[in-house]
Formats: C-alpha cells, structure tokens, sequence
C-alpha cells in the first residue's frame, strides 16, 4: 500500500496482480464524499467506459449482465454501486476493500483517472503527474535492486570459485581473508588501476570501497569481470595472466559501454 498526495489530498494505491489500483475513496475527500461515486456509476457514459474495459482485460467478464445495465443507464430509476458492478458482471477494475483503514471503493489506474477527469480535469492533470513520478522512483530503486542483486550473485560465483580452486583446506581464516582480498583487488586494478587500499589512502574523507563510487558502466563492467575471473580461476590460469587478461577486457568493455547511448540515458535518468 503506497500514499499519493494530490492537490493536499493523501489517496492510496496499491499493487494486485503487478496491476496499480487508486482509491476513488480518498479521491472524492477534496470533493464530497462516496456518493460521487455512486453518481459517476450511474453515467451511461462511465458504465461504457467501465464494460469495455472489462471486455479488454477481463477473460471471466459476464458481459450479458453489462449489456443490462448499459441499457439501463440514465433512467431515473437505474442505480449501480462498486459493490453491485463487481457481484453482477465478476469485474476487476473496480475493487471493494473493506477494512477501517486502507478500505474503500478502488479502481484500475485507467479507470482511476477516467474518474478523475469527471471530477475535475485540473485533479486528473495532477493525479497522473504525482502517479508517474512515483513509478518512475519506483523504477530507478527497482533498477538500482537489480544491479545490487547481480553484484551480489557474481560476487558469490566469484568467491566461490576462489574457495574451490585457490584456497587449500589447512589455511587458516585470516590467510583465507587475505586471498579474497588479493583476488578482489585484481578486479579492482584490472578496471579502476589501484587496490582497494590505494584508493582508501587518496581519499581518507570519504565513506566505503573504491566500488561504491563506481558508476553505472563501470558496475555493468565489474559484474562480468567478476564472472570472467571466476572462469579464469577454475582454468589454473595465474594471477598474473588473469590480471592482464582482466584489464585489457576491461579497457575493450568500457570503449563500448561509454559510447552506449541507452546507458548514457539510464544514467543520466538516476541523477
């Protein structure tokens, strides 16, 4: 359940089957209250919007019952709440939450804001601003989740492969510390030229590792040097061949990855 704050109105929202739903509650706040609703639904022009919908998106929808209310709509007599909608026709656009808190009439994103037109165009305007740029913070932490992920299963393979093939059994903890390092910083020297002690010394202010500064292509870079070396170990290559093989990949991978436009754009978008 996330909030929306339009206009100094708090709407809720949440995710049902990876599909974004908008509490039409909350939204009526600024201006009535849920009989709005029930007055929208009972629009001809809102009970064609809402059955097309369904038609489009719903396999399960009953359309015989739509074709019903369609033709019952603007008769002085005809009414339709979320509730009687959704039992009549099996919809799934238009939820009923029950609940004190986070309960509520809510409806698809699409539908969402086709009430939200009908209550005010400047509402809608702002409604769909506020959503977007929501989605679009939820987009970059997703990204930024993903490549967090990656790094962490490469750096698994990676350590692995190190435990497997570089480390006899008798060593002792802190010796087995000391490979790791060793074989991180050949990582570290292939694509930044300096271990990680290096960079620490030139830059005693600031916080982390020399990897938390990287930037995106230079991440992208890292996550295959990581899987390359792991391949490399598990070969008996030697340090010293794979460092020099490392780097001269790396130089190749970075030419290309700087010149990327879509990278360029992806990175740009998280400042």
């Amino acid at each position: 359940m996330g909030k929306l704050h339009v206009l100094g109105t708090e709407i809720s929202y949440y995710q049902q089957k990876e599909e974004d739903y908008i509490s039409l509650t909350d939204m009526v706040k600024k201006f009535g209250d849920d009989t709005m609703i029930y007055s929208w639904m009972r629009n001809r022009n809102t009970v064609e919007f809402i059955g097309i919908w369904e038609e489009l998106h719903n396999p399960n929808f009953k359309g015989n019952e739509f074709v019903t209310f369609k033709s019952q709509a603007g008769l002085n007599s005809f009414n339709l709440t979320p509730r009687k909608w959704i039992d009549a026709t099996n919809a799934i656009g238009i939820l009923s939450k029950p609940g004190r808190y986070g309960g509520g009439t809510y409806a698809h994103k699409d539908i969402a804001f086709e009430f939200a037109s009908w209550i005010s165009p400047e509402f809608k305007l702002y409604l769909i601003t506020e959503f977007q740029r929501l989605k679009d913070t939820e987009r970059k932490q997703l990204g930024w989740d993903i490549r967090r992920n990656l790094a962490r299963i490469n750096y698994r393979i990676h350590t692995d492969a190190i435990k497997e093939n570089l480390i006899p059994p008798e060593l002792t903890k802190q010796q087995i510390n000391l490979v790791y390092a060793s074989e991180a910083d050949i990582l570290n020297m292939a694509l930044f030229g300096m271990t990680a002690k290096t960079w620490r010394d030139a830059h005693p202010g600031d916080k982390g590792n020399i990897r938390d500064y990287a930037n995106m292509a230079q991440l992208v870079c890292l996550s295959n040097l990581e899987n390359l070396n792991a391949l490399f170990i598990q070969t008996k290559e030697p340090q010293a061949i794979r460092l020099s093989k490392l780097n001269q990949i790396a130089i190749q991978q970075m030419k290309l990855l700087t010149g990327h436009t879509s990278l360029k754009q992806l990175e740009a978008g998280e400042k």
